[in-house]
């Protein structure tokens, strides 16, 4: 039998994760989710969905909180309810303004192929199906054609000509091309490229005579237009629904707030011309208040329901803790007496007294409390247990700020590698302002978008920075485009770019194909980049995991929802300073060749010292921890290195006074790991 008390000691700590994200990133739920918090909201958006289903006209709706309500929980949380009865897309905070609409069309595809939890085609494979086209049939089809889908999609023409005449009242933009790559969807040895032009990939020449269509969808108007041709041929399907999240990371105005007057714009339209659409835009109070004055009215008009995430009672509070503990609880033999033990409602109301607080608030409760009570059991359980009092952060110790915020990096890159698996997932404008959040962090000083000019489509596919101490601008521009006409413009445009002096030196990021020798493209790469002082760089996707991962933290820091495990809320500066002094950056192949950081060497061999810093940041980021539990996290974060590698570098620390084992070595399944020094690496 296993006691509650052995559990906590031997576990990692129950609240260690605050921040909630895409929804599409990560689809199996850590813990059940309390029902009882935010009901309104859910009901009216589950109203607001109903309604839209029923007449198919569009609706917005605006969705409040504060830092820590659970915007972003929320969104994961509809899409999890209501998925069923929609299809839900997650849509990134878009770096540029002037292609607003490419970047919207590119998320929703990609939320499109997703596949939901428990279901075996993707969302986009389902609205394919459910269209009315394949659902309604006369009886003489039926009669003729058992498997009038397969009849169908067997003869790509057939399929074209018979949604032509299905949808002629439509307007579908661009019909050919587009029911031709709806066609192809059913192909398997189609399907990706097929997605790839729906996402508004600019898409090599060959690629697109392989998919039968004249050119990629290569314009803003172009983008809204396949955008609204989903909603235009879905009057039978269920209807989309759009979630925008993370707004304080959408691109500036020159004033530095955010450019709420191009994504109200572009709702109002959505609003107005498309059909079958839910429009969902998740905002912190404060943005909206301070920022809504450069909304026009007429926008605002369009926003059919306002509603906004309010604080939590304690009695929800305790449901939120009694989830967090109940995979422990379940373990315990004999069963404990409280489902919130060892917390109880006595604590929260020394730690709220006013009876009301967020779900962020709670988690932080949650850990600090369990973090204590760690330490009094260890201690030998004398008197009696007294939940810690309201931490004062500002003063919180500084090593331990750094080793919870290196446990939250490799969450995070891990996360990324999982993730990310190809170099075009992200956009070069993406691509670009993550480059410059890192160049930031490492000390980089000027560091603007764009480089190239202005005037060129291509523009935010630059930056320039200089290097400290140094007079010399050096310039980035990063492309991934497949297209040999796009990239013989974008090679243009380095040219009158040097030719003006705009940077001395020059640096081209891309790994795809520059083409074959011939074409006026590579030829002009050529004469740029071969003997010059310019440099083309080819990136590693390991690279753009690192870019990934850590923008992702600077997005939650920017909304004020990027907690470390003690309980500390970090803002854009603080995340910045912490990423600066831990190095975590350092690892990262492309930043290496920028020479931002020092280089490493084409080869750098996974080094041990990387492990070993984990295992000890994490027995400081715990406190106490059981020994095969803190072997078993690091394999989930290292998975090359082996049991006997992880073992032998805990006898190193042991050995160096970092950490202690407690406990029997004849039952390694009961050792607890401590801390013994107060300074992590």
């Amino acid at each position: 039998m296993t006691s509650i008390d052995d559990l906590i000691l031997q576990s990692t700590n129950p609240f260690d994760n605050y921040r909630s994200e895409n929804f599409w990133r990560s689809q199996v739920a850590t813990e059940p989710v309390v029902e009882s918090i935010h009901t309104e909201v859910i009901a009216a958006v589950t109203e607001t969905l109903n309604k839209v289903a029923q007449d198919r006209h569009t609706r917005t709706l605006l969705l409040q909180g504060d830092p820590g309500s659970g915007k972003t929980y929320l969104l994961g949380r509809l899409k999890k309810t209501l998925n069923d009865k929609a299809f839900f897309a997650y849509i990134n905070p878009f770096p540029q303004s002037s292609r607003i609409w490419w970047h919207i069309l590119r998320y929703t595809v990609d939320s499109l192929v997703q596949v939901p939890a428990g279901q075996k085609d993707s969302q986009l494979m389902q609205w394919l199906k459910s269209l009315s086209v394949f659902t309604k049939r006369t009886l003489t089809q039926r009669l003729i054609q058992d498997n009038f889908w397969e009849g169908l999609t067997s003869d790509r023409q057939k399929f074209i000509k018979h949604l032509k005449k299905t949808y002629k009242n439509s307007a579908i933009y661009n019909p050919d091309s587009f029911f031709g790559v709806l066609h192809d969807l059913t192909n398997p040895e189609k399907h990706d490229l097929a997605c790839e032009w729906l996402r508004g990939e600019d898409l090599s020449d060959e690629s697109l005579k392989e998919l039968g269509v004249k050119s990629s969808i290569d314009t803003e108007e172009a983008a809204c237009e396949t955008l609204a041709n989903f909603g235009r041929i879905a009057t039978e399907t269920q209807p989309i629904v759009l979630c925008f999240d993370q707004i304080e990371s959408i691109a500036r105005l020159p004033n530095n707030s955010p450019d709420l007057e191009t994504l109200f714009s572009v709702a109002t339209k959505i609003h107005g011309e498309y059909k079958n659409f839910l429009l969902i835009i998740s905002i912190n109070i404060n943005t909206w208040q301070h920022n809504k004055k450069q909304i026009d009215q007429s926008q605002k008009d369009r926003i059919d329901l306002e509603t906004y995430l309010k604080p939590i009672s304690l009695i929800e509070a305790e449901s939120i803790l009694a989830t967090r503990l109940s995979s422990l609880h379940r373990q315990a033999n004999p069963q404990p007496k409280s489902n919130t033990y060892p917390l109880n409602r006595q604590c929260l109301l020394e730690q709220f007294p006013r009876g009301r607080t967020n779900p962020r608030e709670i988690l932080i409760f949650g850990r600090d409390t369990i973090l204590s009570y760690k330490k009094w059991l260890a201690e030998g359980s004398k008197g009696t247990f007294e939940p810690p009092k309201p931490t004062k952060f500002d003063k919180c110790d500084r090593s331990e700020l750094i080793a919870n915020f290196k446990i939250k990096w490799i969450e995070e890159l891990t996360k990324a590698q999982q993730q990310i698996t190809k170099l075009q997932q992200q956009s070069s404008p993406e691509l670009i302002q993550m480059l410059r959040e890192a160049l930031i962090t490492l000390g980089m000083e000027d560091v603007k978008i764009p480089l190239l000019l202005r005037t060129t489509k291509f523009a935010n596919y630059s930056l320039s920075y200089k290097v400290p101490n140094k007079t010399k601008c050096l310039g980035v521009v990063w492309t991934e485009d497949k297209n040999m006409t796009t990239f013989f413009h974008i090679m243009e445009a380095c040219r009158k770019s040097i030719e003006g002096k705009l940077c001395q030196n020059l640096y081209l990021i891309r790994d795809s194909k520059l083409g074959n020798q011939n074409t006026k493209g590579y030829k002009l790469y050529v004469q740029l980049f071969d003997n010059t002082y310019h440099r083309p760089i080819y990136p590693k996707i390991a690279s753009i995991q690192y870019l990934v991962a850590y923008y992702e933290l600077v997005k939650g820091a920017k909304e004020g929802d990027l907690a470390l495990a003690n309980g500390k809320v970090i803002n854009l500066k603080e995340l910045r300073q912490i990423a600066y002094e831990s190095e975590v950056l350092h690892g990262c192949y492309l930043l290496q060749k920028l020479k931002v950081i020092p280089d490493l060497g084409d080869e750098v061999i996974e080094d041990m010292q990387v492990v070993k810093d984990f295992l000890l940041n994490l027995v400081f980021n715990q406190q106490l921890l059981g020994k095969e539990t803190l072997i078993g996290n690091t394999i989930s974060y290292f998975p090359l290195v082996s049991k006997a590698q992880i073992n032998q570098l805990i006898e190193q620390l042991c050995e160096a006074g970092k950490i202690g084992i407690l406990g029997s070595p004849k039952k390694p399944q009961e050792q607890l790991v401590c801390l013994l020094v107060a300074k992590a690496s």
